[in-house]
């Protein structure tokens, strides 16, 4: 028993392991059941798994209460829909690469799925680092909200700048240092075929491993905005990684909800932008006010409400709107 209520990162292990088996659980599901066989998912299947995941994440801020309190739930809510907020900027730039290696939408949940994986792993690393720092540097904090106040703006002055993927360098490196076949061979990662020139049989990688390996690195490139925005929240790992962690459970689900219309939210990324900003300057607030920290019940309120606004903007700027492509990738 005394090991279940062993402290780790300033929370008993059992409630680790709970959440932990909670997630598991979801996986287990999602992968053995609900999607046993390669397949299509719909919009009408893609909203209901979204709603699932999304009516979890907020049910999790129950348990949080129950075992905190109540400014400790409303911490968690604030990051989960910011967290969530910020994934959706995520979505355009997995739909810019999943068109550009000519994924199948049948093969797309088998990347994103595996890619969860490397996101639990990888965040998970990233958020205990970002703890302990701001643990022993407790100044640390007004870096990352200045970071934050910096990227907002940022992202306000270039966000119609086109991304255009085959420049990327990180696509041209792999191809350089691995074997890549031309065309996918169902839904494997990797192959063995005859080399081109000797004849013998290796390894070729196909483009669903270097998709793969491309949405992994651009959710590290995401997390270096949404983990010092959610510290800036609260500095609870528990909380950061549990509302990180149930935001991006459901970006599968949702992507393929939103991925065909994803030139109706054009403009949400300036709301994003205005979002980060918000975000990075309550620190300062706090303190040019005397608070100890800014009202998580207010942060909750004004997150909903910059939100709300950049989605309403958003869909009555693209109404009546058809194809979507140039609109993706002018917002990416």
């Amino acid at each position: 028993m005394e090991f279940f209520l062993f402290l780790f990162l300033g929370k008993p292990l059992w409630m680790w392991l709970i959440f932990l088996t909670l997630v598991v659980a979801l996986l287990v599901f999602d992968l053995g059941v609900l999607n046993k066989t390669d397949h299509e998912i719909g919009v009408a299947e893609s909203l209901k798994l979204s709603a699932l995941y999304i009516t979890l994440g907020v049910t999790f801020s129950a348990f949080i209460w129950w075992q905190m309190d109540g400014t400790a739930a409303a911490q968690y809510l604030t990051a989960f829909v910011v967290e969530k907020t910020l994934a959706l900027d995520n979505i355009f730039v997995i739909a810019l690469i999943f068109s550009f290696f000519a994924i199948p939408r049948e093969y797309q949940h088998r990347v994103l799925f595996w890619g969860i994986l490397g996101v639990i792993v990888l965040r998970g690393i990233m958020i205990g680092v970002g703890a302990t720092i701001v643990e022993q540097y407790h100044g640390v904090l007004y870096i990352f909200a200045a970071f934050l106040i910096f990227t907002g703006l940022k992202m306000l002055f270039v966000a119609d700048k086109e991304h255009k993927m085959e420049e990327n360098g990180v696509i041209r490196f792999f191809k350089r240092r691995m074997n890549v076949t031309n065309e996918l061979h169902g839904h494997a990662f990797f192959v063995r075929k005859p080399d081109d020139q000797t004849g013998r049989m290796v390894r070729y990688a196909t483009p669903l491993f270097l998709a793969l390996i491309i949405i992994e690195i651009a959710d590290l490139v995401f997390a270096v905005d949404s983990v010092p925005a959610v510290f800036t929240i609260t500095t609870d790992p528990y909380l950061v990684y549990t509302s990180n962690i149930f935001a991006i459970l459901g970006l599968r689900a949702l992507y393929f909800a939103l991925a065909a219309i994803l030139h109706r939210f054009a403009y949400l990324k300036y709301a994003l932008s205005v979002l980060l900003i918000f975000i990075g300057s309550k620190i300062f607030v706090a303190d040019a006010m005397g608070w100890e920290k800014f009202p998580p019940e207010w942060s909750l309120g004004i997150t909903f409400a910059i939100l709300a606004v950049g989605i309403a903007f958003s869909l009555w700027k693209t109404k009546g709107t058809g194809d979507g492509g140039d609109a993706i990738r002018m917002s990416i």
